[in-house]
C-alpha cells in the first residue's frame, strides 16, 4: 500500500489525529497529506497556492473528504473535483458526522464514490478506516492517469 497518497480534507484536528492513529493502526504506510479546508484541498489537487509546482499527474489513490468545511464547503470541493477532467475520476469518499439525508443525496448526484459517517467509538472509527484503505489502496483498479 505504500507510494499512493491519501488526501485527507479535514477542519477538525481531533479527526485528523484520529484518522491518522487509526491508519498506524491498521499498519497502512501511505503518505497522507491533510488539507485543513477546502481551498487548500483544490491547490493540492490542482497545484495552486502553497502547492504551486506540484507535479499535480501526482494524484492521490483516494480522497477522504469532511463536508463541513471553513472556507469552501466538501460539496463544492467534490463539484470542483469532477467538473476537471484530470480529477473527474478520481475516488472521493465522504467521511462526514452528517447524516442528513440531503448531504447524502447531494454527495452522490455530485459523483461521491462512497459516503461513510464518521463512528464515534475509536474501534469502530480504526475498522472504518481499515476497510477504506484496503479497499481503496489495494483492491480497487483505479482509472489510468491521463
Amino acid at each position: 500500500m505504500r507510494n499512493k497518497v491519501i488526501l485527507l480534507v479535514e477542519d477538525n484536528p481531533s479527526d485528523v489525529k484520529l484518522t491518522r492513529r487509526a491508519l498506524d493502526k491498521n499498519q497502512i504506510t501511505n503518505e497522507l497529506v491533510v488539507a485543513e479546508d477546502g481551498g487548500e484541498a483544490l491547490d493540492y489537487l490542482f497545484g495552486t497556492g502553497k502547492y504551486a509546482g506540484r507535479d499535480v499527474k501526482d494524484i492521490p489513490a483516494v480522497v477522504m473528504l469532511d463536508l463541513k468545511l471553513p472556507k469552501l464547503g466538501g460539496l463544492e470541493v467534490l463539484q470542483r473535483i469532477r467538473g476537471c477532467d484530470a480529477t473527474a475520476l478520481l475516488p472521493v469518499v465522504v467521511l462526514t458526522s452528517s447524516d442528513q439525508e440531503q448531504d447524502i443525496i447531494a454527495s452522490y448526484r455530485l459523483g461521491a464514490n462512497s459516503y461513510i459517517r464518521k463512528p464515534v467509538d475509536f474501534n469502530r472509527f480504526a475498522e472504518a478506516v481499515r476497510t477504506l484503505g484496503m479497499y481503496w489502496l489495494l483492491l480497487n483498479e483505479s482509472p489510468p492517469v491521463k
